[in-house]
């Protein structure tokens, strides 16, 4: 599972490590190592990108398959996730490089932030990410509230 946030630099080439822990668990996910450096990064509905274990996309995928293609949100749903996909390697170094489109998309500088959501993980600009984080905690009771209806 990938939890917890990393903050990290990114370079002027648009590489930017892989938490350490989270190749752990990517290299935990495949224990062939075939498919261990590969991964898939899209954009999101937000301004941050989502990083798939390989596996993980592709059944992600199998599901979006089997929604039915004339629904306006399974359109906007592939017009944002599948579309705006592609298939990452990690290098030796353990950095993967961010295309530019998905930079601009996102706005990232120097400054992301890693962010683990169990089975995949998030890309985040360091300000948005401590934007996105200041606006969930402005309403704690709805969010309680919230998580109670979840059953949580």
């Amino acid at each position: 599972m990938f939890r917890g946030q990393y903050e990290h630099t990114m370079d002027g080439k648009g590489r930017v490590s892989l938490p350490a822990r989270f190749r752990e668990v990517l290299a935990e996910l495949d224990p062939t190592g075939d498919n261990a450096d590969r991964v898939i990064l899209t954009r999101t509905f937000q301004k941050c990108l989502v990083l798939y274990p390989l596996d993980k996309w592709l059944n992600f995928e199998e599901k979006v398959r089997q929604l039915p293609q004339f629904d306006p949100h399974v359109q906007q749903l592939k017009r944002v996730y599948i579309a705006g996909a592609t298939e990452c390697s990690l290098d030796k170094h353990g950095r993967i490089l961010v295309p530019l489109p998905m930079r601009q998309f996102a706005d990232f500088d120097r400054d992301v932030v890693w962010v683990g959501q169990l089975d995949t993980m998030e890309l985040w600009a360091g300000d948005r990410w401590k934007a996105a984080v200041d606006d969930a905690l402005s309403d704690p009771k709805g969010l309680a509230s919230a998580m109670a209806e979840l059953g949580l």
